[in-house]
């Protein structure tokens, strides 16, 4: 078992006669179970064609409608993006993950807005997506980096989940499934959303929760952790430095109004009772501490 993707998955690529959505889709195929999960792909006007004997169709809802597919994938480009989304959500898929960076934070509150009462679930944008390791890859990540295993994670930075992995793979703990939230501040699921998932899952053991500053999407992560949460957590959160105005990392690293600083959220982990790191090189050595503790 995994959350959000395994290998019942069918999976839609939107953008895919584009040059990105090409060539991560060509990955996802040559990934484990990628030729069985990935059934579809859409742009308007290309319908008809084939990629890598993948059929193309106008619509998400021909797509879907033709293969039965429940999870799509987004490489359309930032102007179109948030459309692409209403598509998928409008067409019914389950898992919508956007992996599109630079979609306008206008363009998305109203999305999200658009989403409030559906089933969807939105991952992204701006994410490198999600894996679940020796099953099914759907994203930019390398999937030759993981292994699977027991040990849940999920982060708002990309190359900050591909070094999680990386040493966690390196120490012998193999990973359930990797969710990139996406670091933008209006977004899809948040570290509380994924958590619960893992919580619920009975096949990951433990979690490693990546965040960075700006927000209190952690803190409220923190807060149901310290009450709810099952399974051992060690965390990391990405603390930059950045002059009054201005702002360095993702979009969502935003600090304001006094809250949102790494600090805040490093002493609410510990609260919580996480195991929490303040070193980079570290965070596999502080999932070991978690689960020994």
């Amino acid at each position: 078992m995994a959350i959000l993707i395994d290998e019942t998955s069918r999976v839609i690529t939107q953008g895919i006669t584009g040059k990105t959505g090409q060539f991560h889709t060509r990955n996802c195929l040559d990934y484990a179970l990628g030729r069985e999960t990935f059934v579809a792909g859409v742009t308007p006007g290309k319908g008809g064609q084939h990629l890598e004997g993948i059929p193309v169709f106008d619509s998400v809802v021909e797509a879907r409608e033709a293969t039965g597919a429940n999870v799509s994938v987004i490489y359309v480009p930032p102007p179109f993006a948030a459309a692409a989304i209403d598509e998928a959500v409008d067409a019914g898929i389950k898992t919508v993950i956007c992996i599109t960076e630079g979609v306008p934070v206008k363009d998305m509150v109203r999305t999200r807005c658009r989403m409030e009462g559906s089933d969807s679930l939105l991952v992204g944008p701006n994410c490198p997506g999600v894996i679940t390791p020796g099953k099914i890859k759907i994203g930019i990540m390398p999937g030759y980096i993981h292994t699977p295993g027991r040990i849940g994670v999920m982060s708002r930075s990309g190359t900050l989940t591909y070094e999680v992995v990386d040493q966690l793979t390196k120490l012998g703990m193999g990973q359930s499934t990797c969710v990139g939230i996406g670091g933008d501040p209006v977004n899809g699921l948040k570290h509380l959303d994924v958590m619960k998932l893992f919580n619920d899952d009975p096949d990951t053991d433990a979690v490693v929760m990546c965040g960075e500053i700006g927000g209190t999407d952690e803190e409220m992560c923190a807060e149901w952790i310290g009450e709810y949460m099952k399974k051992p957590v060690a965390a990391f959160i990405a603390g930059v430095t950045a002059p009054p105005g201005k702002r360095m990392g993702h979009a969502g690293a935003i600090i304001a109004g006094g809250s949102g600083s790494a600090k805040d959220k490093i002493d609410a982990l510990e609260a919580a009772g996480v195991t929490v790191t303040a070193n980079p090189a570290e965070i596999g050595a502080a999932m070991v501490q978690a689960i020994e503790a």
